[in-house]
């Protein structure tokens, strides 16, 4: 939420400088984003006058103007708006100045070979306004070689968090209100002057949902004018990136960004009967102020009249009874809608909004009549009309929260002893009350405030959350004992071979949109939806590493990267039995782009491929303690992989330990991947622990003896066998004395029949207490050569 000094001034008493307000707002849990100053952005900016403007000589729409700065000599500009005179004031940006809105540094130039010394500037060149149709006319009297920061203010913005726990600070009141009670200044009251009514009010207003909008409160204005809003009003709304529209709709938001309070204006001359708030209609649709149009259901709450739907209660208002500068009767709607039904509301329609934000987190339910009466001032103050009386449909529940609180739990609970006196006096500033025996009535502008540590939370960060001291625990003498899991073993180990690979680890969110999730979930009962997510962007719990490296592989790509090697450990989440969260520690990892950069001796760039994948694959789980040897490539990886370039590894046939190859084109189109992505994920939680595994020293290093012995051996197999099947059956042949298998050469061609290839293994021997003799070594040959039979395989001569 951003908000000028002057307007926290305009309700906080204070004497305090931005930096001190800054620093205080971060100390009381309010956490700063930003502090912005406009006056370095207008650097080099100096109110200037037109002495002289003449015809450019080599340009029809271009002028060539004298300018006086004030210092002196004037200076040449080439200008080309249209409204640039003699005697006119404005501003002008000097060489080294840098445009606030492009970011461009002015220069010294020549413009159609006449000499340039700066521009003069446009409201939208500045970031004051939208003109852009002819520069800035400053009145007459405007100080000529000020600089325009000082004539024009030099008002700090400041860009506060709001965590959603503080629906009260969603305004500049509850932002001055808890700076007030921090000690940095008087709260200013609330001017809330009732407005009596000249005339009863001409149009029915009721609720018919009283779950959804349990009040609603609402008068006429008649007579307006409808215009630009006052400069106050847009200077404040500027300062919180508001875009000022017209007087009416600039004092709604006024009202909402300073109070916290949103409210709307219908065009009167725009409805049709009564005004009422109830259920929407299957099939009933509304056209929103952002010029889309939202298909509703019977769930959601509407504000309604007999010709349909105008507004998506506490989201949007309708585009068709919006006011305009031919508006001059108007309807004020305050309402007080559920909380619940907003959010599921706008989640449904995929619609945000600033009211929307206010109303889901809870809006003061006793801040309807006051906000009324503020906004009816402001209307009839600006633009003038007669207000009618007041109409009241439905009720707000008054019922007071009472907690029960112990001033102790400041120093049990929250780490800091706060003496009791002091705990009242901030419970009061912040607009608790608390009797004698410290039970709490809570301010019904504070519905995040639940319990005692609720108000623990309160006293402490008003005290300051910076004069909580670090206490370390206390550390018992000796050897620490090992604390960490077994699994947490596996996953630092894990982690420190992925990245002495060369892999770079990445961190992305446990959270995905539901299209991504949904493309890598194993069915709709598989995917964990939130009810209440931070973003649409957000909505699903990730039921794959898969997605964010492919996002994060997709930004990286998209900004040149030529190579990409990423992975992330973490938890992928999915519907475990009786519906509960089922978390598993997966490893992901991605391969994209030039896996060997062209060159003289390379050629042509070399790509990853699924080869690249599997020895990822077969490294990491070797690290986790899998066992390698026993495992089967087996196919089915998903349907987010090429089925003809990847595969699973497998304990037996159920269990996989992880899956490969290269990313199906459909799914990197969902991600806009241009390249091809070899991927890998690795399921860490469905390695086998170790059996017999006890005590934590390691076996004595024995290195064998005698030299080991090699034997080379060639068979014909059928075209599709597995290379690994091979390995295993050779390694089988002899487990005493064969202790390694490798595979050094796959060839197809001249001499190998048609349908097979010819396979070739380097079969590593170690003898034990002797070496070996021919009829040994005879023996071993002959028991590999059957043990390969057994699979179709024949030696060849």
């Amino acid at each position: 939420m951003k908000f000028s000094l002057t307007w926290l001034k305009d309700h906080l008493e204070t004497d305090a400088s931005a930096e001190v307000i800054a620093e205080k707002l971060s100390a009381i849990g309010l956490e700063l984003e930003g502090l912005e100053d406009p006056a370095a952005r207008l650097a080099g900016f100096k109110v200037a006058k037109v002495l002289t403007a003449e015809r450019h000589p080599n340009a029809d729409k271009l002028q060539v103007l004298t300018v006086d700065t004030g210092d002196g000599e004037p200076l040449q500009v080439v200008c080309g708006a249209p409204n640039a005179r003699a005697g006119l004031v404005g501003v002008l940006g000097l060489p080294g100045a840098v445009v606030p809105a492009s970011g461009f540094e002015l220069k010294k130039s020549a413009i159609r070979g006449v000499e340039s010394n700066g521009m003069m500037c446009s409201t939208r060149e500045l970031e004051l306004g939208d003109d852009h149709d002819g520069i800035i006319e400053l009145p007459a009297d405007a100080p000529v070689g000020t600089s325009f920061a000082a004539y024009h203010g030099s008002d700090p913005v400041f860009d506060v968090a709001i965590t959603p726990n503080r629906p009260d600070c969603m305004g500049v009141y509850g932002i001055a209100r808890d700076l007030s009670a921090a000690g940095l200044g008087t709260l200013k009251p609330i001017a809330a002057q009732a407005v009596p009514g000249s005339f009863p009010c001409p149009i029915e207003i009721r609720t018919d949902d009283p779950e959804g909008c349990p009040a609603f409160h609402g008068r006429v204005i008649k007579g307006v004018k409808n215009g630009p809003s006052p400069d106050w009003i847009q200077t404040r709304l500027n300062s919180a990136g508001q875009r000022p529209i017209s007087a009416l709709v600039d004092l709604t938001n006024y009202l909402m960004l300073t109070y916290g309070r949103p409210a709307h204006a219908y065009d009167l001359a725009k409805l049709n009967g009564a005004v009422v708030a109830r259920r929407a209609k299957d099939g009933e649709t509304c056209l929103a102020l952002n010029a889309k149009e939202y298909a509703l259901d019977s769930t959601m709450t509407v504000i309604a009249d007999n010709s349909g739907v105008h507004d998506i209660a506490g989201i949007m208002g309708g585009e068709h009874s919006g006011c305009s500068e031919t508006t001059t009767d108007v309807l004020l709607e305050i309402a007080y809608f559920d909380p619940d039904r907003i959010g599921a509301t706008g989640r449904k329609l995929g619609l945000t909004s600033d009211a929307r934000q206010r109303f889901e987190r809870g809006v003061d339910p006793a801040f309807l009549d006051a906000g009324l009466e503020i906004l009816t001032n402001l209307i009839v103050g600006i633009c003038g009309g007669a207000p009618s009386e007041v109409v009241r449909a439905g009720e707000v529940s008054k019922s007071t929260k009472i907690v029960s609180y112990n001033p102790a739990l400041a120093e049990s609970l929250g780490g800091v002893a706060i003496p009791d006196d002091e705990q009242r006096a901030t419970l009061r500033a912040l607009g608790f009350a608390a009797d004698a025996k410290w039970n709490v009535i809570v301010p019904t502008w504070r519905p995040d405030v639940d319990g005692a540590p609720d108000i623990v939370e309160e006293v402490v960060r008003i005290h300051g959350l910076d004069r909580v001291t670090s206490t370390p625990l206390p550390r018992t003498g000796g050897v620490a004992r090992p604390t960490a899991t077994a699994a947490q073993k596996v996953e630092r180990k894990v982690r420190r071979a992925a990245a002495a690979r060369g892999l770079n680890e990445v961190v992305t969110w446990s959270f995905l949109p539901e299209a991504e999730a949904q493309h890598f979930a194993e069915g709709n009962s598989g995917l964990w939806v939130l009810a209440n997510p931070i973003s649409e962007d957000m909505k699903a719990m990730r039921p794959s590493l898969l997605p964010g490296l492919l996002s994060a592989a997709q930004r990286n790509l998209d900004r040149g990267a030529a190579a990409l090697r990423l992975f992330e450990l973490g938890r992928r989440y999915l519907r475990g039995d009786g519906g509960h969260s089922d978390e598993r520690l997966t490893l992901g990892a991605v391969l994209a782009g030039e896996k060997v950069t062209r060159g003289w001796a390379s050629g042509k760039a070399q790509m990853f491929d699924a080869f690249d994948a599997k020895a990822e694959a077969l490294a990491l789980l070797a690290e986790a303690g899998a066992p390698i040897d026993s495992l089967q490539v087996m196919g089915e990886a998903g349907p987010q992989f090429h089925p003809g370039q990847s595969g699973t590894l497998r304990l037996g046939p159920k269990t996989v330990l992880a899956r490969f190859g290269m990313i199906h084109p459909a799914t990197l189109k969902v991600f806009d991947i241009d390249a091809p992505v070899a991927a890998v994920e690795l399921f860490l939680d469905a390695i086998p622990a170790r059996k017999g595994v006890s005590g934590f020293a390691r076996s004595a290093y024995a290195p064998p003896a005698l030299q080991a012995v090699t034997r080379d051996f060639a068979f014909l197999v059928d075209a599709a066998m597995p290379a690994g099947d091979l390995v295993r059956a050779v390694k089988g042949a002899d487990k005493a004395n064969i202790v390694a298998v490798r595979v050094f050469d796959d060839f197809r061609g001249t001499g190998v029949p048609e349908g097979q290839k010819s396979l070739a293994v380097e079969v590593t021997l170690q003898p034990g207490e002797k070496s070996f003799d021919e009829a040994e070594l005879k023996a071993i040959a002959e028991r590999i050569t059957a043990a390969a039979a057994k699979l179709g395989a024949v030696l060849r001569g």
